[in-house]
């Protein structure tokens, strides 16, 4: 028997400002020995923690924060959320929501959905205050609650107000819209920062690659435009992902005729090349709910 879907009407999304700088020390090593019991390895993290930062050649310790580029980083942010965030929510969930709430958090970006206004005004006054508790602080500007759901539109239209706000998480830019049969549908399409960001690192690395092989560059390429495919290939962002293919394609076009002077690569030859290396646009990925069955 499948799960009951939650309702949505009512999306919060969060913003921790400047986590990673703000961790506490104190708060996170209590956190850790809660979790680990050899004292070598809390020995080793609480070096890590304080092993400072090299400015202008002059070295600062570190009082606050997690080590900037660390790879434990990510780690020690999640269990340091999971005690100020995860079991609170979790908590709060249980005993104050009065309807439907779900919670999806990545490190220190977060996106809550609630079915009613009043339980998301509350527990945003309450998170505040929990946050500040542990020397956390909402962004105030990133950190928004937005009307989204099955009748966000209809209800705004009614009120005479604009089209329901989009959302970004994940690298997915989230909107309402509505299926081919009429039906309501969260529209997931890629974020136009992620892809233009994307496509000037390609640009960038072209030109250092100007002058290998051709066979070398489209290897190259493929697996650049299928790691892009395994993440953003979703349902209904087809129009996205061809884009970004189109764009390394004249990408390379112009980088194959800057390799000599005396070059002159035409289109029909790029087209072949793109045949050949640039896997073609199509969905990796299905439908959420054929996917996923998430017990919130």
């Amino acid at each position: 028997m499948g799960l009951r879907r939650k309702k949505v009407n009512w999306i919060l999304d969060l913003d921790v400002r400047g986590f990673f700088d703000n961790v506490s020390h104190e708060w996170l090593e209590k956190f850790v020995e809660h979790r680990i019991a050899d004292r070598r390895i809390l020995r080793l993290i609480q070096k890590w923690l304080k092993a400072g930062v090299s400015e202008e050649g002059e070295w600062k310790e570190t009082k606050m924060g997690t080590p900037q580029g660390a790879v434990v980083s990510p780690l020690l942010a999640n269990i340091y959320l999971h005690y100020v965030f995860d079991l609170w929510v979790n908590q709060w969930r249980r005993k104050w929501a009065q309807g439907d709430m779900i919670v999806v958090r990545y490190a220190d970006d977060a996106v809550l959905g609630f079915e009613h206004r009043k339980d998301a005004d509350a527990f945003l006054e309450q998170l505040r205050e929990r946050m500040r508790k542990f020397g956390l602080e909402l962004h105030p500007e990133i950190t928004r609650l937005i009307e989204f759901g099955r009748f966000a539109a209809s209800d705004r239209e009614r009120r005479g107000e604009g089209h329901p706000a989009t959302f970004d998480f994940l690298g997915f830019t989230h909107s309402c819209a509505k299926s081919r049969n009429g039906g309501f549908q969260v529209l997931r399409q890629t974020m136009r920062k992620r892809l233009r960001n994307k496509l000037q690192a390609v640009k960038a690395e072209l030109r250092e690659r100007l002058h290998h092989s051709v066979p070398e560059v489209g290897r190259w390429l493929n697996a650049v435009v299928r790691g892009h495919y395994a993440y953003y290939a979703v349902p209904n962002n087809q129009a996205a992902t061809q884009a970004f293919r189109n764009q390394v394609l004249c990408l390379w076009h112009r980088a194959l005729q800057r390799r000599s002077q005396k070059s002159v690569t035409t289109w029909r030859r790029t087209y072949l090349l793109a045949k050949r290396w640039l896997p073609s646009t199509r969905v990796h990925h299905p439908w959420p709910e054929q996917r996923l069955c998430v017990n919130t």
